[in-house]
């Protein structure tokens, strides 16, 4: 009986241990290529609308793919689409290495890229919670939440040096590691039995073209791709309302202050990585740094500032409550941003400390908008409110990346409006840094009516 206990813990140990390098290289295929983005620009000699596709793309796929990934876990089983997940995202990262010279490859490589990796966030945690005893369940899901705030760390860093000393397309074959875990998946993963049941791909079709033609219009401005949008997101409607399982609840439309959570929560968390993604720009642009600077000296060690902020969070909020942990956060993000406005051309470390005190505002403000979420939400509800939540919080940092690639290109904003910068290229991004600023805080104001106002109800 012990030698067959010592067993079980050797099999979840190993188990836990490939899941973890499969969150890791998830959330580092998502960062890893951000400050290499100016360079890419270059390469192609392409606007940043269009070299921002080169995240968007990724991110778009891969908030879509989390969704679905779920539910279709009972469906198809756990064991098949993590393992189909891990062969697509390898797949897509040697496409785009080998075609990384040429651009509709690369982006095309990077959808592909994504469809895969979206399997690891969205079934790691089912795989721990049916496979690791309920008494080391705590355990696991705190380590690899680890793994992931260290990803995301260390991501930035790791682009930069590579982009630096070699060339940014080798970043592109950095998720081929992970199919080393393929072969020990197999072994340790059980064969599960499979729930029928219908699934919405009609409604999917029909968002994912909307959310595509919409972000097309965001970075081209182009009229014909906001009527497609908007059409695919009626039919979307109307498809939704009528059939029995849709892809999409209708009812949590009704609900006001999950709906407040899900769009303030998807502004705030869009402008942040709009921000993340122009800093690199930024930083070439007005001080001509390099790759390797950025992603070490700049971002960095922001990135690394989300674990202890995210410890820091938690414990306020049972404290303090969520309204005062989401207005310090929105402190962060908005006098950041207002002092990055005002002081660009200071030095290039003071947005070390910009990007440090933003990583923190957003970690206090996701753990806020996720208490929001949950608790304005019923039981039965529970389980769907929060998938829309995960599904809306990544495809809003890819239109918000997308957004500002389309507004640094067209220079609508390229105007002088502070009299304090000699540097041309300043003003563009300081007016950008003011609408950051603006945006946030109205989402703050609006978050906090709403929830004021469902707390007095209740």
């Amino acid at each position: 009986m012990n030698s067959s206990y010592s067993q079980s813990i050797l099999r979840h140990n190993q188990l836990l241990w490939w899941l973890c390098v499969l969150s890791f290289f998830s959330v580092l295929n998502e960062m890893v290529l951000n400050v290499s983005l100016p360079e890419i620009s270059s390469d192609f000699n392409q606007s940043p609308a269009s070299t921002n596709w080169v995240n968007t793309a990724f991110i778009l796929t891969f908030s879509i793919g989390t969704a679905v990934y779920g539910k279709l876990s009972d469906q198809l089983g756990i064991k098949k689409l993590l393992l189909f997940g891990i062969i697509v995202n390898c797949f897509g990262s040697v496409i785009g290495f080998a075609g990384h010279s040429v651009f509709p490859i690369l982006i095309s490589a990077r959808f592909i890229q994504g469809a895969g990796a979206a399997a690891f966030p969205a079934l790691v945690m089912v795989v721990v919670a049916r496979y690791i005893p309920k008494g080391n369940r705590g355990k696991a899901f705190g380590l690899i939440g680890s793994i992931v705030a260290m990803g995301e760390g260390v991501g930035p860093a790791i682009g930069g040096l590579i982009a630096h000393y070699t060339h940014w397309s080798y970043l592109l074959l950095l998720p081929t590691v992970t199919i080393i875990t393929v072969p020990f998946l197999i072994k340790l993963l059980k064969k599960e039995e499979i729930v029928k049941g219908s699934f919405d791909i009609v409604g999917i079709i029909y968002m994912s073209v909307g959310i595509v033609f919409f972000m097309l219009f965001m970075t081209s401005y182009r009229i014909s791709f906001l009527v497609i949008s908007i059409l695919s997101f009626l039919i979307f409607v109307k498809h939704i309302l009528r059939i029995s399982n849709p892809f999409v609840d209708p009812a949590l439309g009704k609900n006001v202050s999950f709906m407040t959570g899900i769009i303030c929560g998807g502004l705030i968390f869009g402008t942040v990585a709009g921000f993340v993604s122009m800093v690199p720009y930024m930083m070439k642009d007005v001080y001509q740094l390099s790759a390797a600077a950025i992603g070490s000296g700049i971002i960095f060690p922001g990135t690394v500032s989300v674990i202890i902020f995210g410890y820091i969070g938690g414990v306020l909020v049972d404290r303090k409550g969520a309204l005062f942990v989401l207005t310090t956060g929105i402190a962060f993000l908005s006098i950041s941003f207002l002092i990055a406005a005002f002081l660009i051309e200071a030095t290039p470390w003071l947005m070390t400390i910009i990007v440090v005190l933003v990583f923190g505002g957003l970690s206090f403000t996701k753990t806020v908008i996720s208490t929001i979420v949950s608790s304005s939400l019923k039981q039965e509800e529970t389980g769907a409110g929060m998938t829309l939540l995960n599904f809306t919080s990544f495809l809003s940092e890819g239109m918000g990346i997308a957004i500002v690639g389309g507004l640094l290109s067209i220079r609508l904003l390229d105007r002088k409006l502070l009299p304090l910068y000699a540097d041309q290229s300043a003003h563009l991004y300081s007016n950008m840094l003011f609408l950051f600023g603006g945006i946030i805080l109205i989402s703050w104001l609006v978050t906090m009516k709403v929830y004021k106002r469902s707390q007095r109800n209740f």
